[in-house]
């Protein structure tokens, strides 16, 4: 019988958040760095390796002052630090990697002095034309500070602004150059430019606090600093914020069924607290759970979730099962994503040093183990023994999302096809390689009615992307 792996599954088997944007333009001129710190701690979940803060004053000719470095925000940023960033408009970015370019360097937001002013530019997505860009730009004698499409975005508006009118038109023309996924918000010296791909990867809205408007990733985060919900951001659109007020361009939108936001934004990224195109997170997760009970019904004792984003489904499966919900797990809420590992030799798992089980609650029950998706399935796995070895009678795993076949290329970290425990094997062959008693995933039929019938991307999982995916797989150079 194949064996599996799983002395030492880490954080490289989950699935990572992407990037976190925020920006705020206060017409009053008060300064808004403690907002945007808020903000971005609101967005943590979106990124651990880096964070940063640029802010300016529009009522001056004051240049940009920023501020970035490795860590959480909370880290980052002392109170220090917020007092001498003075500006009454800013943008924050918290970032995560997927390989390499973990690095200052890379940290956003990019900050561009050019012949035109100064331009502060903060990026979730990934570009799939990003080396081709660099090398157009390269041959005319652009020289890059960082490895990450961001910079790629921030050069063509500049090139574009010196030739338009307006830094919004030399936004819609850089977004006619761009394939892939982006939410941006841009800083010039006395605007602030949000922007959506045409096809909605990413989220972004709109919120207002006061006589200041505010634009994030999140709905959460809007909450967070005390601000109402406005509207989102529509795919494709670019929003100018002016002390006039708000101003859209929808020349880039495209027919609503030709959106086609992550998915995964729903069943893993976002925080359940957020509304995402006007469909709560938290709602999506607990009907994925319905559904799966639905359609992989087991007799069980127990249903429980893995920590955090399987906990909303699995309360979902027990609501439409019957079947009692409970925690059984205990997760260690002062370790974050990018703590220390364990050394290969020693004899400490990264995964029981983020999670341990409750023995009381689990000792002797035929449990219902929700996850999130299974990647690798070192994670997965490791967890299934970690129950066993609790005294657990059967472990039956179900996923509220369907399996992984495929890469993804706009922003989430789905690794090559090879990397993915569910390519060319069979359901039976994966439940065998995870120790599990059954196991289930949530049926790709089933994504629509979880997000209400909006469009979404279901390329990681079909094959079928919404674009034209790269010839080569650049991923690990060119991410965010």
């Amino acid at each position: 019988m194949q064996t599996y792996v799983l002395e030492h599954a880490d954080s490289a088997d989950r699935l990572h958040e992407e990037c976190g944007v925020f920006g705020v333009y206060d017409f009053d001129g008060n300064n808004v760095a403690s907002t945007i710190y808020y903000g971005l701690f609101a967005l943590q979940h979106r990124g651990q390796e880096s964070c940063g803060i640029a802010v300016s004053n529009t009522s001056a000719a004051c240049k940009v002052m920023s501020a970035k470095g490795m860590g959480l925000v909370h880290e980052v940023f002392t109170p220090e630090d917020l007092e001498k960033l003075g500006g009454n408009i800013g943008v924050g970015h918290v970032r995560y990697s997927t390989a390499g370019g973990s690095t200052r360097e890379n940290a956003q937001p990019l900050v561009l002095n050019y012949i035109k002013g100064t331009l502060a530019l903060a990026h979730n997505g990934n570009l799939i034309n990003a080396p081709e860009l660099r090398q157009e730009l390269a041959r005319t004698g652009a020289i890059f500070q960082t490895t990450i499409d961001s910079e790629v975005i921030a050069y063509h508006i500049a090139r574009e602004r010196i030739h338009s009118g307006t830094a919004e038109a030399a936004v819609a023309l850089a977004m006619k150059k761009i394939k892939g996924a982006y939410s941006l918000i841009v800083m010039s010296p006395r605007k602030l430019i949000a922007a959506r791909d045409p096809f909605g990867f990413k989220p972004l809205c709109i919120g207002r606090r006061d006589n200041a408007y505010i634009v994030a990733s999140e709905t959460c985060a809007l909450d967070t600093v005390g601000a109402d919900f406005v509207r989102e951001v529509l795919p494709g659109e670019i929003v100018t914020i002016t002390p006039d007020g708000l101003k859209s361009d929808t020349s880039m939108c495209l027919p609503k069924e030709q959106e086609a936001r992550c998915i995964f934004e729903y069943i893993y990224f976002a925080r359940p607290d957020s509304q995402i195109d006007g469909v709560s997170v938290y709602n999506s997760r607990i009907l994925a759970g319905k559904f799966l009970a639905l359609d992989s019904p087991v007799e069980a004792d127990l249903v429980v979730g893995v920590p955090e984003s399987g906990n909303a489904a699995a309360l979902g499966y027990s609501l439409q099962s019957g079947i009692p919900y409970g925690a059984a797990f205990v997760k260690n809420g002062y370790v974050g994503r990018t703590f220390i590992k364990p050394k290969q030799k020693s004899r400490e798992s990264s995964v029981q040093v983020k999670l341990n089980v409750l023995r009381e609650v689990v000792r002797g029950k035929r449990v219902i183990m929700i996850d999130d998706s299974i990647v690798r399935g070192t994670t997965s796995g490791r967890i299934v023994h970690m129950l066993r070895e609790a005294g657990a009678a059967e472990v039956h795993v179900r996923v509220s999302s369907p399996p992984f076949l495929h890469p993804c290329y706009f922003g989430t970290d789905v690794p090559s096809e090879d990397q993915l425990i569910a390519h060319n094997r069979s359901l039976e062959e994966i439940r065998g390689l995870l120790g599990a008693d059954t196991l289930g995933y949530l049926r790709v039929e089933r994504l629509g009615e979880m997000v209400q019938n909006l469009p979404h991307c279901v390329g990681c999982f079909t094959g079928q992307y919404p674009m034209k995916p790269p010839v080569e797989d650049i991923r690990g150079e060119y991410q965010r």
